[in-house]
């Protein structure tokens, strides 16, 4: 039997339609850019992660900073408790920055807290309490250039220049919008009440400081015999009491930050 041309070329162009309408259907389950990974369509683009990734924790690291700055400055503060040759605008001066320390401190604590419960408040707290340390450095800043007590000094002008260059930053960092919420959050669980968490910091702050003040103080203790450093005029006794200083500021960020982490490490109870 014999076909003509005319009748194979028709069967021969059905069957390289079929064969490549067969073959795009194969190819079609294995382009990255029709489906992702867990069966929803995609932009050809790797499935997004956190937004802003590891950035939005650089708020929390400025926090303890703040915090661990402010223990230090309530420390190192001790003289000026009968200390009466001050005059009484510079001595005033003094008196509020402690008392700003203190809130700092305390307000800190109640960041923390949400920071380590993973609450999705954090993002506006922290705004607000930054916003409320920015307010104070250039309040501290202005009266210290319009008193004339005060020498003007291009390092402070700098350091107070840098803390709220850095704030600013922690506040777009934090700003409405950017995913902070998301990071923070933790829809599905309960965290512990927020009042164990404050309590817990400030025995871990109070713990901290008693361990880290004894131990510096023993350390510095060693350190100068083993150094012989002179104990003229009390020499031996001030390096002593520095090490102790710095134990003690060391001791209470540490003592309050493992207090809050060992609440929140144990396991969260669902939220039903």
């Amino acid at each position: 039997m014999m076909c003509t041309g005319k009748a194979a070329r028709p069967g021969a162009l059905d069957f390289a339609a079929s064969r490549l309408s067969s073959e795009a259907e194969a190819l079609r389950g294995h382009r990255p850019d029709m489906t992702s990974s867990s069966n929803q369509p995609g932009n050809g683009q790797a499935p997004a992660g956190r937004p802003g990734g590891d950035l939005f924790y650089v708020p929390v690291g400025w926090l303890i900073f703040v915090m661990a700055w402010s223990v230090y400055g309530l420390a190192s503060s001790w003289w000026l408790f009968g200390n009466s040759s001050l005059p009484d605008r510079v001595f005033y001066f003094f008196i509020g920055g402690l008392v700003t320390n203190v809130i700092t401190i305390l307000w800190g604590l109640y960041l923390l807290g949400l920071a380590f419960g993973r609450s999705g408040r954090f993002p506006r707290h922290f705004t607000i309490w930054q916003i409320a340390l920015i307010v104070w450095v250039l309040a501290r800043q202005v009266y210290v250039l319009a008193v004339p007590d005060f020498v003007f000094s291009i390092r402070g002008v700098g350091i107070a220049a840098i803390e709220i260059g850095i704030g600013l930053l922690c506040i777009y960092l934090l700003r409405r919008g950017s995913g902070a919420e998301a990071v923070y959050a933790r829809p599905q669980t309960e965290a512990p009440p927020l009042g164990v968490s404050i309590l817990a910091a400030l025995l871990g702050i109070v713990l901290g400081a008693i361990v880290g003040a004894v131990g510096g103080f023993l350390a510095g203790s060693l350190i100068a015999d083993v150094a012989q450093v002179s104990c003229f005029e009390g020499g031996c006794g001030y390096f002593a009491a520095f090490f102790g200083l710095g134990g003690l500021v060391v001791g209470a960020i540490g003592g309050g930050i493992l207090a809050v982490w060992l609440v929140h490490r144990r396991k969260r109870k669902p939220v039903t």
